[in-house]
This record gives C-alpha cells, structure tokens and sequence, in this order.
C-alpha cells in the first residue's frame, strides 16, 4: 500500500526549443503521468473553450479563422510586441488551463509520477506548485536552429522570441534537476532516466 497521499508533482521545463516535449515523451516511456500544459491552453481556446469568448471580446474577430476558432498565428501576433497585452492574455487563459491541471492531478493514482510540461512555469510562479522541477537546457545557438527548422521563422523572429523569455541561467535556480539536450538522443535518454529514477526514490 502506498504510503503517499497523492502522486508527486512534477514540473518540466526549459526554454525554446531545448527539447521539454521529446524528454516529456522520453518520462512517460518509462512510466510518468505526463500532460502538456500547451495542450490545455489549446483546448481552453477552442469554441465552446473556457476562455474563448474572453479572449475574443477582448482582442477582437480579427483573431478568428473563418472557420470561426482562435487563428493562434493572429492572437500571437497582437500580444508580441506589448508585454501589457501578453499578460492581459495570460490572465484570461492560464486559470482555466491550472484548473484543469489540478483535475487531472486529483484524479491520478497516489503513487503516479505526474509529470507537468509547461514552457512558463517559472514566469507564471506555477513552478511553486510543484515538489520537484526539471529544467531542459542546450546552447542559444542550438536554441535558434531547432526553432527555425521547426516553425520555419528567421533568425531576427526567433532571437526576438528568445529575448522576450527568461534566461535559461535565471531559471537554473529554480531546477531540482537539469538535463541537457545538446547531445545524442541517447545521451537525453540516459540523463531522463537518471532523473526518473531519483524521482522514483522521492516518490517512495
């Protein structure tokens, strides 16, 4: 029998581009509870979402599609360059993102390893819901050229971005566990698997 109450809270996260979701993956493989806090905030703005109509009235029917759902390229675009509009943002979607974390938090086995991939957890003082935070990590050059491949932006756009988050040096402070990612893929695995099994041993 489980001598825990509930299951360890776990959270992951690191910034862009160094790799949170195939480590997220890589936790689950082994047997963690993982969520993707980008997933909910998703879900939260499709219609019928919990902060869809908010977040219209607020920023207006430009942000719509014309199939009518939040163009996320167009709301992206009225909050990156106003620090003041992003938090207004924040404020509408992140409460109904948290409530749904903590229900699918509360409907986990006690003795689960939940594991919270989130990309401003530190940011948004979430990190404090946590007993234990992992922190990604890899080189602002490595940073850059993951992002272009992916999301095929500029260098301009991409250091833009990057300079708008906060360091990953400030956020080492925050981390119970560090993993780099510049390496091999199985390089990664051997770091996640090596946090795993001290998460294992709080979890006891």
């Amino acid at each position: 029998m489980s001598r825990r109450t509930r299951p360890l809270r776990v959270g992951l996260t690191g910034g862009l581009a160094t790799g949170k979701t195939h480590v997220a993956r890589t936790l689950e493989s082994l047997g963690c509870r993982v969520l993707s806090a980008d997933e909910l905030g998703h879900a939260v703005l499709l219609p019928g979402g919990e902060a869809y109509d908010d977040v219209v009235r607020e920023f207006g029917p430009g942000i719509l599609s014309p199939e009518g759902g939040v163009d996320r390229r167009r709301l992206a675009a009225e909050v990156f360059e106003h620090p003041e509009r992003l938090e207004t943002l924040n404020s509408l979607v992140h409460p109904h993102v948290i409530r749904r974390e903590e229900a699918w938090l509360e409907q986990l086995e006690p003795e689960a390893i939940a594991v919270l991939e989130a990309a401003i957890l530190i940011e948004t003082g979430s990190h404090r819901r946590f007993d234990r935070l992992i922190l990604t990590v890899c080189p602002e050059q490595m940073q850059i050229a993951r992002h272009m491949a992916r999301s095929g932006e500029s260098e301009a756009e991409t250091r833009a971005r990057l300079a708008r988050q906060m360091p990953l040096e400030e956020k080492h402070r925050f981390a119970d566990y560090v993993i780099d990612t510049s390496g091999s893929r199985q390089d990664t695995g051997l770091q996640v698997r090596g946090v795993f099994q001290q998460l294992q041993q709080v979890a006891l």
